[in-house]
């Protein structure tokens, strides 16, 4: 929702949906997960994360999880746990400690916006 307004979000909507909607941009600013974030300066920073999750956010190796598509918000929540020491991983928790919000922002935004696409076999 990024770029409009409560108002525009909640136009044509009854006043509790308007109200919701208002109550949840409001709590997404207060939280800082609505900072602008720029996913082409997190494409230039995930070079650091490329070694195990890729640039393309397709785990390299066994142990690292694919992020690709991932929601913006659990990504940032995730690096944030990681860096504040209330999520641990002996590789996760160096590389995370460094990050500023700005760096959490932009990464988080670049391994969101890859789109996953799935295909089902043939049964």
């Amino acid at each position: 929702m990024r770029g409009i307004s409560c108002y525009q979000a909640s136009a044509g909507g009854s006043s509790v949906q308007r109200t919701v909607i208002c109550a949840l941009f409001a709590v997404l600013a207060a939280s800082g997960l609505a900072n602008a974030a720029d996913p082409t300066a997190g494409r230039e920073k995930a070079s650091a994360c490329s070694t195990c999750h890729g640039i393309d956010g397709i785990a390299k190796i066994p142990i690292a999880p694919h992020i690709a598509g991932e929601s913006e918000v659990y990504l940032q929540t995730q690096l944030k746990a990681f860096r504040s020491g209330k999520r641990e991983h002996e590789i996760m928790s160096i590389i995370a400690k460094d990050l500023s919000d700005e760096d959490i922002a932009d990464l988080s935004a670049w391994y969101a916006s890859i789109e996953i696409s799935v295909q089902m076999p043939d049964s």
